[in-house]
């Protein structure tokens, strides 16, 4: 046996570029929403390919705004997968909406796109699948399902009516950099909600953003300040605009919200996305490591790389043969006797108080059970050496021969 290690979950991936770029920033006297913002978000969209990008504060205020850009509200509904971070659904409550929940597949993450048929009504305003694990959905199926029922569709103002049919909302909080069949995250669904929180693959500690299809009928940069008015208290000239000479006068539009980025978060991002594709590299070193040495075991993983689409690596899922809620537990209890900090994504959501007490029940959701049941996610992130990612193989590998 290794002597003992002690490895952490998810921490983030820092370097002096990261401090030199937060410092600039420091000097600068400018360290809220400005000009290293507007920076990061033209990289950002030249990154993923997309016309525009606006920053906020986390990817579940970018979800929100989506959500209050489209005028989705009391009587409406948003279906959200039921095998996801309570994230995805908070935001549908945030906006006074129904949330309409869909069970997973059969041993899959993602919703069941057979289900999801069903579950489209005339109120059906939007639906937010996920990006679970960097893994991009299958977006094509969506779009058959919404084309199959856009009759329903019932577009209640200005904004909903640019769409056909329900918006899509991708939840991508995991999914930044991940590609399929030659599309980015950004160009697959009408809006993308990305995060760079501190566990995320690109960080800026805390925070998110938002792209969009470019649209017939809908400005880009109408769309982009209708985010930036959103996101600041619905003030038509932020702090930087303000700042210039004789340049005081605002007016509030209408009473929005705070949920802006700052120029200091943007400069770790900066940063970050530099070093970004050594980053996407290294994780998926890690990725093909794992899949090789768990080949052996009664295991199922995700597919992180294909023909057709490469993740953004941001998860190692790991779903444990037959086994119980309870063995899972001991398995994740006896990897951290020996240093592994392993976790579970996600609780379905109908197992939370938040939603029971909405009236959704798990029985009526079996395959996320079955997918959470015997799920694990060990460690998987850039600064894993060879020599941890050799021990968690080999620490990993005991444990899990005494159960499949």
């Amino acid at each position: 046996m290794h002597t003992m290690m002690n490895i952490p979950f998810s921490p983030p991936d820092m370097s002096v570029s990261e401090i030199h770029e937060v410092a600039q920033a420091i000097e600068s006297g400018w360290i809220t929403t400005g000009p290293k913002t507007k920076k990061f978000e033209a990289e950002l969209a030249r990154y993923a390919g997309t016309e525009k990008m606006a920053c906020l504060s986390s990817a579940t205020a970018a979800m929100e705004m989506v959500l209050r850009f489209l005028g989705i509200g009391p009587g409406d509904e948003v279906i959200v997968p039921a095998y996801t971070y309570t994230a995805t659904c908070s935001v549908v409550c945030h906006v006074g909406a129904r949330p309409v929940m869909v069970d997973c597949g059969k041993d899959s993450h993602e919703m069941d796109y057979h289900r999801l048929d069903s579950k489209i009504t005339g109120k059906t305003k939007a639906i937010i699948p996920v990006d679970f694990g960097g893994v991009l959905c299958d977006y094509n199926a969506i779009s058959d399902v919404l084309e199959r029922n856009k009759g329903k569709y019932r577009p209640a103002n200005e904004v909903q009516e640019k769409f056909y049919r329900p918006v899509v909302v991708a939840d991508s909080a995991h999914g930044f950099g991940a590609i399929k069949d030659n599309k980015q995250s950004g160009q697959w669904a009408d809006f993308t909600c990305f995060s760079f929180h501190a566990v995320k693959n690109l960080t800026t500690a805390e925070g998110g953003a938002v792209t969009w299809k470019s649209l017939a009928g809908m400005d880009g940069q109408w769309a982009y300040q209708q985010f930036m008015n959103l996101s600041l208290h619905g003030q038509t000239k932020d702090a930087f605009e303000k700042s210039k000479g004789g340049s005081w006068e605002y007016d509030i539009l209408f009473p929005a919200y705070k949920c802006n980025m700052t120029d200091i978060q943007s400069s770790i991002g900066l940063a970050q996305l530099k070093r970004y594709p050594d980053m996407l590299k290294r994780r998926h070193q890690v990725i093909s490591e794992y899949d090789k040495a768990f080949k052996k075991f009664d295991v199922q993983v995700l597919s992180h790389q294909s023909e057709t689409h490469r993740s953004s690596g941001h998860l190692y899922v790991l779903r444990v043969g037959s086994i119980s809620e309870e063995t899972r537990n001991e398995i994740i209890v006896r990897l951290g006797e020996r240093g592994i900090a392993a976790n579970v994504h996600y609780k379905p959501l109908p197992m939370l108080t938040a939603y029971k007490n909405m009236g959704f029940h798990i029985e009526d959701y079996p395959h996320a059970y079955d997918f959470y049941r015997n799920e694990i996610t060990l460690p998987l992130y850039s600064r894993l050496s060879e020599e941890q990612v050799a021990y968690i193989i080999e620490e990993a590998g005991h444990i899990l021969g005494d159960y499949c």
